[in-house]
């Protein structure tokens, strides 16, 4: 019998929320849980990454307002993220599915999901400065797009039982689509 602590109802928890997403399943076996990932999901939070870069960078007010440090930092963490991405799609080799409890594809999906959060980290330090200076109008798009980069950064980590992921399928489909990535 199950005891009833926090620890067991927030694990179950994120384990229904990450079974209700499209882009694992969740299968248990006596005390064994394996997590089988959808690898085009994985790929389409990481691109969401790089597409926020590419988008708020090309406004050229945002850019400018943010300066050149900030600006370097966020390229880091983005090209970080595109390698983290680059070796993930080799790893795979179009292979459709992974299962997220072997040692070696639980680093490969933890190290873009880090690297994700430095790309989200890295441009809400680049948008807080560049919010005094730049017109509401132009921030509010990068905004937008900052926004829908959090969504996506919460629904991954949902899948991953990391968190207990509020964002529903279609949230998450229209921050994918707000930041250009196909599925």
């Amino acid at each position: 019998m199950n005891s009833l602590s926090r620890r067991n109802f927030l694990r179950t928890s994120a384990l229904v929320g990450a079974t209700a997403l499209t882009a694992c399943t969740v299968a248990t076996n006596g005390s064994t849980t394996t997590v089988t990932l959808n690898t085009a999901k994985v790929k389409a939070y990481g691109q969401a990454g790089v597409n926020a870069i590419a988008t708020i960078l090309s406004i050229t007010a945002i850019a400018s307002a943010m300066g050149a440090p900030a600006v370097a930092l966020i390229e880091t963490a983005g090209t970080a993220l595109a390698a983290s991405l680059t070796a993930f799609s080799s790893a795979t080799n179009g292979t459709l599915t992974i299962t997220y409890d072997d040692t070696n594809w639980k680093t490969k999906v933890d190290t873009i999901l880090v690297d994700l959060n430095s790309v989200a980290t890295a441009l809400r330090s680049g948008l807080t400065a560049a919010q005094s200076t730049v017109t509401s109008t132009i921030i509010n798009t990068a905004i937008t797009i900052f926004n829908s980069l959090l969504t996506v950064l919460d629904a991954f980590m949902g899948v991953l039982g990391i968190s207990l992921s509020s964002v529903s399928d279609e949230q998450e489909a229209t921050a994918l689509k707000t930041l250009a990535v196909t599925q």
